[in-house]
């Protein structure tokens, strides 16, 4: 179990995480959800101890996470935004250095690297260089490194950002492979589709501070699980949102304007908790 006990991060007046309190499951999918500058990063930079907390501590299987901690540390692997590989390197050779830097046998080392390349797809593209290689291999390279070591907790911060759509389907298909393993994974994405696909729970941020904790299915129901879309003269979508299909087609069969009826989506969750709070503002 993953625990952020009143987890804050400030830089000067600046506050961007504000006194997080979550509990993630071992073997969990969870989502870390908001809007640009919601805290999701800095939250994940504290997870990996690239960031040390205000103020709150993080707890993993009950004990505190530090920097000094090597032995906890070792059980998380993070793979962030930016292409954090050397772009001279084979694949191979990827795989070797990650290998290499934990002090593992170089029989270990290759049997992971066979074992790993060969569950991302990525066997035929061993011998090609890094900078040659699309930016979807490259996401799945650095996932493949980072359970090198075999963690028992994987952080993913955007993992699919500037993916097409096939590669990012096929992201999520090697994501839900791994999280089947009974890895714990923390994800960051605004991707909606891609949380409420994968996400086990999720967690709204906003202003670095939590606004829910809950399922996609629940946050969708308490919304409404079907919307009615009507368009206006001048092109503004208003979604308004109904517990069953029958009140949406009352609703919508009274209309004279033009509109369409559908399921609700986690991003109608998103536009209505947290784009209501950005629009006070």
């Amino acid at each position: 179990m993953i625990e952020l006990r009143n987890l804050t991060k400030t830089f000067g007046d600046f506050t961007a995480v504000d006194h997080l309190n979550i509990k993630i499951e071992t073997g969990e999918f969870f989502g870390l959800l908001g809007p640009n500058g919601a805290g999701k990063t800095t939250t994940i930079s504290m997870l990996s101890t690239v960031l040390l907390p205000t103020e709150g501590e993080v707890l993993v299987g009950g004990q505190p996470l530090t920097r000094k901690n090597s032995e906890q540390k070792r059980k998380l692997s993070v793979i962030t935004q930016e292409y954090s590989m050397r772009q001279d390197m084979t694949v191979t050779e990827v795989m070797e250095y990650q290998g290499r830097l934990y002090y593992m046998p170089k029989k270990t080392i290759r049997e992971k690297t066979d074992e790993l390349l060969e569950f991302a797809g990525l066997s035929q593209y061993r011998r090609r260089v890094v900078r040659h290689l699309s930016g979807g291999m490259k996401r799945k390279l650095m996932i493949c490194r980072g359970l090198m070591i075999d963690p028992e907790i994987m952080l993913l911060d955007e993992p699919t950002a500037g993916m097409d759509a096939l590669s990012r389907r096929q992201m999520w298909g090697l994501l839900r492979q791994i999280n089947d393993r009974n890895l714990t994974i923390v994800l960051t994405t605004h991707y909606m589709e891609e949380a409420e696909s994968l996400c086990d729970r999720i967690a709204l941020i906003d202003h670095g501070k939590l606004d829910t904790v809950d399922t996609p299915a629940n946050l969708i129901r308490d919304l409404g699980a079907f919307a009615v879309d009507e368009i206006e003269e001048n092109g503004t979508i208003i979604s308004k949102f109904f517990t069953t299909r029958e009140e949406a087609i009352a609703y919508l069969s009274g209309l004279g304007s033009q509109a369409t009826l559908r399921n609700s989506t986690l991003e109608d969750v998103f536009v209505e908790r947290i784009g209501s709070h950005l629009m006070k503002r």
